[in-house]
């Protein structure tokens, strides 16, 4: 994998720690329901909801339902009183029984829908929200509904930004803008390749609260993504004097640095890696850093310990066979390369690889079979042309040699002197009549 793909694969691991569709229940209006008369029992469990008494609200809830099973608003009431307390599964089944109670419920549609999302219960989540949207909130009112569409615009903001953006608009309707809401239709601008409006976005909320660790770290992904590097650094390196701890800005500067190829990369990744030793992202960005500070034996320690987790993924087999070349454990290399190249037939790098330690391990037919798979996918250069040549060589193949040696030497026009007086000694040989 190049690395500047390592790099977003690193920001979205970290970022993702910051982002949630969850939303927590809104305690229930008076006519959470239904316009139907108040037992004394749901009375006073409301009144328990409201001191977040949630043991006297169910020692109310619980002995009203066995008789009456079917009153929406009580089940509506007890579905919020588990959600409360997290127990998520026994909460979605009281409002589903309220919404078979009574499917006009707003607000049942409404919190099932939000829990099921925090579930990651995504299509389940949008069928019960949309649902809420087309009801009357009664009075629960314009902002319970503003936050269904919230919620919506979140479950879609990764998949179908175009729709998040229209139920952000959905939302700004019924209720003020937030700032939470600047940062998102901020995302969602980015996402759908209009940065310029993302980075006015940002610039604005930016102007009002110049301490935005989220904007902050919004804007400097933009940066990094048009490799504004400078920039990016002087944002980011200000933004860490006010939130010096925050893991995002950290990232993002690790990045930034590691994009200039300043050393100081590699102290901020290893702090990373210090404080989050499982984070994937994180733990193959410091190897790569360490491969390009020279240190391969460090470097690939840390690959090892990724591929334990992840035997057979093509980048890292890939990236741990360049790192044993590094180390002339070429044999140990043929076979990370030979087995990247089963997985995935198009990895051009594994197919660069195989070539070269087949050469190093005398195996000049796998090496031409390797060059040519590589061909499909990227075009010649002055190493490969040198590995085509001395592979046919080695075969005998004297005019295909003869063809690939000038190549080379036509190629690397100095670069490689050692293979070149190699090329210009063996073409005596190999076009000697």
């Amino acid at each position: 994998m190049h690395r500047f793909a390592f790099f977003m694969l690193l920001l979205a691991s970290v970022a993702a720690g910051g982002q949630s569709t969850a939303q927590t229940p809104e305690k229930p209006s008076p006519d959470a329901t239904a316009a139907q008369p108040v037992s004394e029992d749901v009375a006073q469990a409301e009144a328990a909801i409201v001191k977040a008494d949630w043991k006297a609200a169910e020692a109310r809830l619980d002995p009203w339902l066995a008789a009456h099973p079917g009153d929406a608003r009580a089940l509506f009431d007890a579905g919020y009183v588990a959600d409360a307390q997290n127990r998520l599964e026994a909460a979605a089944g009281f409002y589903r029984r309220a919404v078979e109670a009574n499917p006009q419920s707003f607000e049942a549609r409404a919190e099932l829908g939000m829990l099921l999302a925090r579930q990651n219960k995504f299509s389940d989540a949008r069928t019960e929200l949309t649902a809420a949207t087309e009801l009357d909130p009664g009075e629960a009112g314009a902002v319970a509904k503003a936050r269904a569409w919230r919620a919506l615009a979140e479950i879609d903001r990764t998949d179908d930004p175009s729709r998040a953006s229209e139920e952000l608009l959905e939302a700004l309707k019924l209720s003020p803008e937030t700032s939470n809401d600047t940062l998102l239709a901020a995302e969602l601008a980015a996402q759908a390749g209009q940065l310029d409006a993302a980075e006015q976005t940002y610039r604005r909320m930016l102007a009002k609260d110049p301490k935005s660790a989220a904007a902050n770290a919004g804007l400097a992904h933009l940066l990094i993504t048009r490799k504004q590097y400078p920039e990016a650094e002087t944002l980011l390196r200000s933004a860490l004097e006010n939130a010096p701890e925050d893991t995002t800005l950290i990232a993002q500067l690790a990045t930034v640095l590691a994009a200039e190829d300043k050393a100081e990369a590699l102290p901020l990744f290893q702090k990373l890696h210090e404080t989050h030793p499982k984070d994937e992202a994180i733990t193959r960005m410091l190897a790569a850093v360490l491969d390009d500070a020279g240190d391969a034996a460090g470097s690939d320690k840390l690959y090892v310990s990724l591929l334990v987790a992840s035997p057979d993924d093509p980048a890292l087999l890939v990236a741990h066979g360049q790192n044993l070349i590094r180390q002339l454990k070429y044999a140990e290399a043929f076979a990370a390369f030979d087995k990247a190249t089963r997985l995935d037939a198009a990895k051009a790098d594994g197919w660069s690889g195989l070539a070269f330690a087949a050469s190093k391990t005398n195996q000049p037919a796998i090496t031409l079979h390797a060059l040519t798979m590589r061909s499909k996918y990227l075009p010649d250069n002055s190493s490969t042309y040198f590995l085509w040549a001395i592979s046919y060589d080695a075969l005998h193949e004297k005019s295909q040699a003869a063809v690939y040696y000038h190549h080379f030497l036509d190629s690397s026009a100095g670069k490689l002197p050692n293979q070149e007086w190699q090329a210009r000694q063996r073409l005596l040989v190999v076009e000697k009549k």
